[in-house]
């Protein structure tokens, strides 16, 4: 191999979606970047994933295959990471499918701005899909920048959280490795490969095709379970590890959107009707009242979100007959 050709190692997960890995496959071998492996993790399947990998690794050389007992994305892209060759690491879930280009614009990007970590826009599909607007542009990151960005949800910087939409340059995270045996974890692993980044691009093109809304996939199921278990104790881990770095003003503005998400969650579970999952969130949120009327006395708090919290912590019921009320009567007048 050349020294100036890179190797770009895709790490793909898979787990009983026999029914949707072709088409993820298919779009991997279809990039028109060189060279590239492309690492199939069956993780303990049951249906016919594992057969539908072994099919793929015999057409081509470029598919290498490792079957393992399940063990959850955590510790499939673990293993995948295990055997990978590349200089760089992109992770794709099996469900999902990516635009040809997308690994060579990903690693162009990276090349002509010195960024260690590319990120690109991604497009929803299935039911409850928000559509996307990409503006097709270019932006070079640095660490603070992009740490902004992420930490703020920033909507036309749309950094999410999920390693799907990304490229890193390997020697970013050569000792990172995910959480095993809990979900949500690309909240963390995102938030410490940004810190070790001097640089990041963001490319404002729907390269990666992520389905919403899948029957059976786990971030439908046990959501009581997820939030309270792995969001919520990832976020604040975020939070704390931001501090221990001596990066008080992220860490604080990343309390603030954590307490913003917490909201918003509120609002979900009474939509879905799990009304015991809403009063457990409000006992949480009152038992950190004091740090919330700190936070929430910052100058980057939205006066609205101010405003927002009072009412939810005083009457939850009415914070949230307010919301639905503005959902029904307010909205359609504003579309209109």
């Amino acid at each position: 191999m050349e020294q100036d050709v890179k190797l770009i190692s895709v790490i793909v997960t898979a787990y009983n979606i026999e029914k949707y890995l072709p088409r993820c496959v298919d779009s991997l071998l279809a990039q028109t970047y060189e060279p590239m492996e492309i690492i199939l993790v069956d993780d303990g399947s049951t249906d016919g994933t594992a057969a539908i990998c072994d099919e793929y690794a015999q057409k081509s050389s470029f598919i290498h295959v490792i079957h393992k007992e399940n063990g959850g994305p955590s510790s499939a892209r673990n293993a995948g990471l295990k055997i990978a060759k590349g200089n760089y690491i992109g992770y794709v879930d099996g469900d999902d499918w990516t635009e040809p280009s997308m690994y060579e614009d990903m690693l162009g990007a990276c090349r002509s701005t010195g960024a260690e970590i590319a990120i690109c826009s991604y497009r929803q599909v299935g039911e409850g899909a928000e559509k996307s607007h990409p503006s097709g542009k270019v932006f070079a990151l640095s660490r603070q920048e992009a740490l902004e960005l992420y930490i703020s949800g920033d909507p036309q910087y749309h950094i999410y959280h999920s390693v799907w939409s990304k490229l890193f340059d390997r020697k970013v995270i050569e000792d990172i490795r995910f959480p095993e045996g809990r979900k949500s974890e690309d909240i963390m692993y995102t938030t410490w490969a940004l810190t070790r980044a001097s640089k990041c691009v963001f490319l404002d093109t729907l390269y990666y095709n992520y389905m919403v809304d899948r029957r059976g996939s786990i971030m439908n199921s046990r959501l009581h379970e997820r939030r309270f278990q792995d969001e919520i104790p990832f976020w604040k881990e975020q939070r704390e590890y931001l501090q221990g770095l001596g990066m008080q003003e992220l860490a604080e503005k990343a309390a603030y959107q954590f307490y913003r998400k917490m909201v918003f969650y509120y609002v979900d579970f009474r939509d879905r009707g799990m009304q015991e999952s809403g009063r457990e969130l409000i006992r949480m949120l009152r038992g950190e009242k004091q740090e919330i009327k700190r936070i929430y006395k910052k100058e980057f708090v939205a006066a609205g979100d101010r405003i927002r919290m009072k009412l939810i912590l005083f009457w939850p019921g009415g914070y949230y007959k307010v919301v639905k009320a503005y959902d029904r009567f307010v909205i359609p007048l504003r579309q209109g």
